[in-house]
């Protein structure tokens, strides 16, 4: 997938910020995201990961030692 910038020409054109390996007439997928609703949607998603993060790294969270290790992963290396 190639993600490129495009800017809005009129209702129906686009000029892209670079140039794309298509030929004329060959069909494209275009996803239209707007900068408001994009900022919006990464800040849900980065919220919802925060919260799951934190319930799996939580206080309640077991610590555990090199002790604990019972096969050495021998491409670690701690």
């Amino acid at each position: 997938m190639l993600v490129v910038e495009a800017t809005v020409v009129d209702a129906t054109h686009l000029e892209l910020s670079k140039p794309i390996g298509t030929r004329r007439g060959q069909t494209v997928f275009v996803s239209v995201s707007e900068s408001g609703e994009r900022d919006m949607e990464r800040q849900s998603w980065l919220s919802a990961s925060s919260g799951k993060l934190i319930s799996a790294y939580g206080d309640s969270e077991p610590v555990y030692t090199t002790a604990m290790v019972k096969e050495h992963n021998s491409d670690y290396n701690a």
